[in-house]
């Protein structure tokens, strides 16, 4: 199918039959490779830093993921049964302008992980290289960037790596997180096994209560802490919400779909974090502190154990940054411009603006990485999220006109490309939700903001979700009936 250049490559074109051809277990190992990875394994070890304890932790983590999926399923099924990417689906509520909006609000946050995961995979690369001199590598802080010339370089290096698989595609992308998957699972299990033989059982804190039991030291504070971190548990794949129809519009069918991500999604988050709760505690019977990093973990180690543990890391963090986060803003950032922006233009502005985030900032302790940046993005995301699922399922029907998607002219132009009721819902989404962030990203400037504003934020995805779901389907009560759509056979 072809459509106007300014709305129209081969990249964003719906997929035909020869390209369907995934089935139920490429979901699911699609899954396991990009949630066995170092950002998911800080989730649930960051959280006991925060003071819950280890089965609050885990169980915090997989109720998150539990949540997530019911979006993920709901928006999937567009890319399924229509095949087309998140960035074109966008235009149906948005309008065929207007889903720029959308499109470079979560092309941004996927710039950010892709910055994460590569600054992870250096740090892995530089540690890996630090075992075999025998000494550290990392060097003194530089101005400015704090960190050592040594980080920067493996930083450096790992992102330049990752650049060799850009020119790939998603073949690429499903094959390796297919042949990886089993791998991680295995390196996953022995790094528990062998927490738990050097410690000698779960350790302590499996047995000990929580900060927030009586007489802890955040006593009566388990509530205000775990809507947040609940809240941060969903914004973590909040994005994959959005942009999963870029995967599922190779689906073989809808049940396929259904079934992988069902089965590889909330089963592999909770072992994952059960793994890490596991591991982190242990650590704190081995070397007296809990490492809630598994790349210092790694570190800390000795003999073929550490290489192989940094190599896997290495690999996982590829895989998983390609798929989760680079493929994703690729088409996006094409969206934009169509006609000057292919697939892998579009992958090398993310990788762009991956390195001016300074990644290492964002990841300077588990409350900016679980409070600020999760909770943060996913105020953005989940009105997005809301206004494409009431667009799909309660004004459509889930009928898209899939050729009007791709014109510039047509039921999908609204007012000049955009509209206005998707406009309004997003707003009246995020700004209940903006007070909020500004007193967790800045509480020096804006830490006279108080309740009910910082209660609010505390549910800002669900909130924001709710609140746009319900204004776009209202707002749309009053436009005109669009007419009929005749799918095709």
């Amino acid at each position: 199918m072809d459509g106007e250049a300014s709305l129209w490559n081969p990249d964003l074109a719906p997929t035909g039959p020869a390209q369907r051809t995934w089935r139920w277990y490429h979901f699911a190992a699609l899954w396991v490779g990009m949630i066995v990875q170092v950002p998911s394994w800080l989730l649930a070890s960051g959280l006991i830093e925060q003071g819950m304890s280890a089965g609050q932790a885990a169980l915090t983590v997989l109720a998150g993921n539990v949540v997530v999926l019911i979006p993920m399923l709901l928006i999937g099924h567009a890319g399924a049964r229509h095949g087309v990417p998140y960035a074109v689906l966008a235009r149906a509520a948005f309008g065929t302008s207007g889903a720029r909006l959308p499109a470079i609000a979560r092309a941004l946050v996927a710039c950010g992980w892709y910055g994460i995961q590569t600054w992870i995979g250096g740090e892995a690369l530089l540690t890996l290289l630090g075992v075999m001199a025998g000494y550290n590598l990392s060097g003194a802080p530089l101005p400015f960037l704090d960190i050592g010339i040594g980080q920067l370089l493996a930083f450096a290096a790992f992102w330049a790596f990752q650049i060799l698989f850009l020119q790939k595609g998603l073949t690429i992308v499903r094959k390796l997180e297919t042949w990886t998957a089993p791998i991680k699972i295995a390196v996953c299990g022995a790094l528990v096994w062998w927490a738990l033989d050097r410690a000698g059982g779960v350790g302590p804190i499996f047995a000990s209560p929580s900060a927030f039991a009586p007489g802890g030291a955040k006593a009566g504070q388990f509530w205000p802490t775990f809507w947040p971190a609940l809240t941060a548990m969903v914004g973590f794949w909040g994005t994959l919400a959005l942009n999963i129809p870029d995967f599922t519009r190779f689906a073989r069918a809808q049940r396929d779909q259904i079934i992988g991500q069902a089965i590889g999604l909330p089963p592999t988050m909770g072992l994952i974090a059960l793994a890490s709760v596991i591991t982190t505690s242990a650590t704190v019977v081995i070397y007296g502190k809990a490492i809630w990093d598994p790349v210092a973990l790694a570190g800390t180690l000795s003999g073929p154990f550490v290489l192989i543990g940094l190599l896997v890391i290495s690999i996982d963090t590829i895989s998983c940054n390609i798929a989760a986060n680079l493929v994703c803003a690729a088409y996006d950032f094409s969206s934009l411009w169509p006609a000057r922006i292919s697939y892998r233009t579009g992958g090398m502005i993310t990788a762009g603006i991956g390195v001016l985030i300074m990644p290492w900032k964002l990841l300077a302790t588990t409350g900016g990485y679980i409070f600020t940046w999760l909770t943060g993005y996913s105020a953005l995301l989940g009105p997005i999220a809301g206004i494409l699922i009431a667009d799909y399922w309660l004004v459509r029907g889930t009928k898209l006109d899939v050729v009007a998607l791709y014109r510039s002219h047509g039921r999908y132009t609204y007012a000049g490309g955009w509209n206005v009721a998707a406009v309004l819902a997003f707003a009246i989404g995020v700004l209940p939700n903006l007070p909020g962030f500004l007193h967790a990203a800045a509480p020096g400037t804006f830490g006279w903001i108080g309740a009910p504003w910082t209660t609010i934020y505390s549910y800002a995805w669900f909130v924001g979700l709710l609140l746009a779901l319900v204004s776009y389907r209202l707002l749309m009560l009053r436009s005109p009936a669009p007419a009929p759509i005749v799918e095709p056979a």
